[in-house]
């Protein structure tokens, strides 16, 4: 427990004040706790510490690297042909019809405390197949009287792999991982059929043990080693292992949670997840607070030993070989606004908080160097800044099949080069974003592989390279560019009439207009007009769907950190008019088409490397974008919360982080002393109030009496 009295203005109980706690939030209910069926960042934030699928990314080292989690290695794949004959390593990716991945687990590794793993004495289950009754008296997990545990085997990471095509499940990546995981999508159809049998027969039990069901492209080898077999050559599959769509799954709590009752008291694993990870969930009140406690069946993982240069120099390799996880208890309360929010963290009841634009200038300035700070009065508070460039772009496209601003001849490339020179990007992240930005060289964001720094990674035909950094052209060369392109001073030269381009948005609130009036004058500083169609979102994906865009704002998160991931985005097979896939823009350059078939499948190397400059050059010089910017995290932490950096790709980052509860209730005590003065004031004013009228009192009492 943290030393010194409890502040009176404490948010929580006393007996949860102190010890190894850390405070957060949440704004929104998570959905779905079910591994299959989550994808949403507030959904991650509580399953990521709960399930382990079998890789991870390190916590330290960039750009992003996999590392074993639940695996013993990063699993090698095994390439065949048509014909099931081995293929060497370096194959061609044409020449490679099925991709092996055996993946070799841990012994060992035990789930949580869990009332579908109890047994009784002679090994029976005791909660898997309950009477008619036996659920009166129950309204959660609390109520099981025993709990129970297992060892996590490779046949629960073929039972979650299946429940990815189970029908009731609607996993959101179902379709995609049908593509590549071999007789997945028609494994989906064959427990379709088994529900449907079984539905029509009322009354009989609907659960269906997947065990049973076996599934060509997911097989269980021994005990601990299981293998997945992909289409193609695949690569970024290894991706998709480190992400909880891959967690295991017990086939005994898919049974314990089929059970009838079950959902209508909310027990389900959407509400109480089961992991082997470092915390479980105890507690899951969406209207007030959730809660994660350490696992006591968890192995003990250790801290990282290694990671980017300057991390020994800030603290972040002190706890190198410890056991994790440093935190016993995890408190999430409820906050929809900002403000409360930011009100404890400077309390010190929040232990870390993001910076609303509400905030900003009273938590950030800027340095000598223009480097962000926090302010004077937070530092001297030990509130410390943490930054990271977000693995994402936001960018403004271009509809390559529209007959002013699309096509490929020079006219038009010199037409989107003009206008990529005229956005300044430096300045809208200046104005609207806080400074929370980087201006886009590419489509690749830094932190991933194949992007470039420096001199090498600027973007030529926007930016000239100027005393050591990226330095954007200027207006009078966008003039030029566009007087090039047939429309100087931003007339067209055959008509003399003005050119009108069209931004196609979903903005249209207040905060909205600065931001669009802003995009007018950038397009107005070398003559161009600019008509804002603003509709709502679902009438905007139409107008992509159909090609009728001009312009467009979009943007792009990353799946998992590979080039590949935003390089397909301007793939021509993935053409959003005629394939209705991510290139919303539906650029379709032959040469950048080549490219990117022969880079997407390669392991990352100087090989790949090349490919990846040559595409990306492609790319610059036909600007089928104004590449934008990649957005910046910021985050504050108090000095008693260590071990902190920003990790984009990791999910399971809780384990690693640090609390000092000594420290923290130091400043809580400092910081949050009651200010007694003017109830004391106002009570010596009452008081004195009361004397004459105590004194009449009695001497009506004294008259009374005679």
């Amino acid at each position: 427990m943290g030393c010194g009295p409890q502040p009176w203005n404490h948010p929580y109980p006393r007996a949860q004040a102190g010890g190894s706690v850390l405070y957060s939030s949440f704004s929104e209910r998570p959905k779905h706790l079910d591994p299959v069926r989550s994808y949403s960042e507030n959904e991650y934030a509580f399953i990521g510490q709960i399930y382990e699928p079998p890789l991870q990314y390190h916590y330290l080292k960039r750009p992003y690297q996999l590392v074993p989690l639940t695996a013993r290695t990063i699993p090698e794949p095994l390439y065949r042909d048509a014909q099931g004959r081995t293929l060497p390593p370096d194959a061609p990716a044409a020449a490679v019809a099925l991709s092996v991945y055996e993946v070799r687990i841990q012994s060992g590794i035990l789930y949580q405390p869990h009332p579908a793993f109890a047994r009784d004495e002679e090994g029976r289950a005791l909660y898997l197949d309950l009477p008619p009754g036996a659920l009166d008296r129950v309204r959660g997990l609390g109520d099981f009287p025993r709990t129970g545990t297992r060892e996590l085997v490779a046949e629960d990471y073929v039972y979650q792999i299946k429940r990815m095509a189970h029908p009731r499940l609607h996993s959101p990546i179902a379709g995609v991982m049908g593509e590549h995981i071999v007789g997945l999508t028609g494994y989906g159809e064959s427990l379709r059929a088994a529900l449907a049998g079984r539905e029509e027969r009322a009354g009989e039990d609907r659960f269906l043990d997947l065990r049973e069901f076996p599934l060509p492209g997911a097989e269980v080898v021994d005990r601990y080693t299981f293998r997945v077999t992909v289409r193609g050559k695949y690569p970024q599959f290894l991706y998709w292992l480190a992400m909880p769509f891959f967690a295991p799954m017990p086939w005994e709590v898919d049974r314990f949670y089929a059970q009838p009752g079950m959902a209508e008291r909310n027990l389900v694993l959407d509400w109480y997840p089961v992991g082997t990870g470092p915390y479980m969930l105890v507690e899951n009140n969406p209207n007030r607070r959730m809660v994660l406690v350490r696992n006591p069946n968890f192995r003990g993982e250790p801290y990282p030993a290694e990671g980017e240069p300057e991390d020994r120099s800030l603290g972040l390799l002190a706890d190198a070989g410890k056991p994790m996880p440093f935190i016993d208890r995890a408190v999430y309360s409820l906050e929809k606004e900002d403000i409360p929010y930011w009100s404890k963290f400077l309390q010190g009841y929040y232990d870390a908080s993001g910076i609303t634009s509400d905030s900003f200038d009273q938590a950030v300035r800027l340095g000598s160097q223009g480097d962000p700070q926090v302010t004077e009065r937070l530092s001297g508070q030990g509130v410390r800044l943490v930054t990271a460039v977000q693995v994402s772009i936001s960018y403004t496209g271009f509809n390559m099949l529209d007959p002013v601003v699309g096509g490929y001849d020079e006219p038009a490339r010199l037409l989107r080069r003009a206008l990529s020179i005229a956005v300044d990007f430096e300045e809208f992240i200046s104005i609207f974003a806080n400074g929370r930005g980087v201006a886009a060289q590419g489509p690749v964001p830094p932190g991933i592989f194949g992007q470039r720094e420096g001199e090498a990674g600027a973007n030529p035909y926007v930016y000239l390279w100027r005393d050591g950094a990226a330095a954007r052209r200027g207006v009078e060369e966008a003039k030029r560019l566009l007087a090039q392109a047939g429309f100087p001073n931003g007339r067209d030269q055959a008509t003399g009439k003005p050119l009108v381009l069209n931004l196609d948005t979903t903005a249209s609130g207040p905060d909205d207009k600065a931001r669009l009036d802003w995009m007018r004058k950038q397009f107005a500083k070398i003559g161009v007009q600019l008509a804002v169609r603003a509709t709502d979102y679902n009438r905007f994906q139409e107008k992509m769907r159909k090609g009728t865009a001009q312009i467009y704002q979009w943007g792009w998160n990353a799946d998992y950190p590979d080039p590949e991931n935003f390089l397909f985005l301007l793939y021509g097979a993935n053409g959003k008019v005629e394939h209705g896939g991510e290139n919303a823009s539906n650029y379709a350059s032959p040469e950048f088409d080549r490219l990117f078939e022969a880079l997407k499948d390669l392991e990352d190397g100087p090989e790949r490397q090349a490919l990846i400059d040559r595409a990306v050059e492609v790319a610059r010089r036909d600007a089928p974008w104004m590449w934008g910017f990649h957005p910046k995290a910021y985050s504050l932490h108090h000095g008693w919360y260590s071990n902190v950096k920003v990790n984009l790709m990791a999910n399971n980052t809780l384990k690693y982080r640090r609390v000092d509860p000594d420290l923290r209730a130091l400043r809580l005590a400092e910081w949050n002393r009651p200010v007694l003065w003017p109830v004391v004031a106002i009570g010596a004013v009452v008081l004195l109030s009361l004397v004459p009228a105590i004194a009449g009192h009695r001497r009506r009492q004294q008259r009374g009496a005679l």
